[in-house]
């Protein structure tokens, strides 16, 4: 038994351990092997999703840019045949040439890089026309606010040439914007500058005083620097709604050249 029991000694003490070395490697060195073979996959991983994210963002970036170039050129050509139309368009294309309320000769040209308020009535109206004239002038002071906007002219031409000379005109300006332009001539020079905008003008039968009452178009046009009409604004329209209006043609107005 003796024997028996050196046998297996020999074999579990000295002869597999002492040739083969079965012992363990001590535990932290195994942890160290397992965090540094860890810690390699980790970076590696780190890395392939930086690069799909560098991709993903270089192909994003180049999709951004391309639908950008496309809207700026959808914008571009709707603004050309925004701008080809309002040239077709005869409402405000032709010129004037009439006396303001100091007798001066004014054309058209004389507003050309200027925004323009235009109105037709006459002096002789007891409401209508006042009405819009007060409108007209508290809009343009609501303008004259912002100094971010450039002056807004506010014009007037009658439609009533017979009674509203110059005289007439500069009475009747001063209830209004200290810009305020009045303007009259003969009555053929009143019929074109009216025919131009298209304003319909066709006065009343007269009382026993020889008074009359003027029906024509209530509109205020909006005239851009280049001479083009933008926008109308009737009698439904609120002062703040014309301001507001106003405010965004001028901020996103191209001018013919740019």
């Amino acid at each position: 038994m003796l024997g028996l029991r050196c046998i297996v000694g020999d074999v579990v003490c000295g002869g597999l351990l002492r040739r083969t070395c079965l012992r363990p490697p001590p535990l932290p060195q195994l942890t160290q092997r397992c965090f540094l073979s860890k810690g390699g996959s980790g970076s590696s991983a780190r890395l392939k999703l930086r690069t799909r994210l560098l991709v993903s963002l270089l192909f994003g970036g180049s999709l951004l840019a391309g639908c950008r170039f496309v809207y700026l050129e959808k914008q571009q050509r709707q603004r050309q045949i925004r701008l080809d139309q309002l040239r077709k368009v005869s409402l405000g294309q032709g010129t004037f040439s009439l006396l303001d309320q100091t007798g001066r000769r004014r054309t058209k040209r004389d507003f050309l890089g200027r925004w323009v308020l235009l109105y037709f009535g006459f002096t002789h109206c007891p409401d209508i026309c006042p009405e819009e004239l007060d409108k007209l002038s508290s809009a343009v002071s609501a303008l004259d606010q912002d100094p971010l906007l450039p002056p807004v002219q506010p014009l007037f031409i009658t439609v009533d040439p017979q009674r509203d000379d110059v005289p007439a005109l500069a009475r009747y300006v001063q209830d209004f914007h200290p810009r305020l332009l009045a303007l009259t001539g003969t009555p053929e020079e009143v019929q074109h500058a009216g025919r131009d905008y298209r304003v319909y003008a066709s006065a009343g039968p007269k009382d026993d005083d020889g008074d009359y009452i003027v029906d024509h178009t209530v509109l205020i046009y909006l005239v851009s620097p280049d001479g083009l009409f933008l926008d109308y604004y009737n009698r439904s329209k609120s002062e703040e709604k014309i301001v507001e209006s106003v405010k965004n043609h001028i901020r996103n107005h191209k001018g013919l050249d740019q």
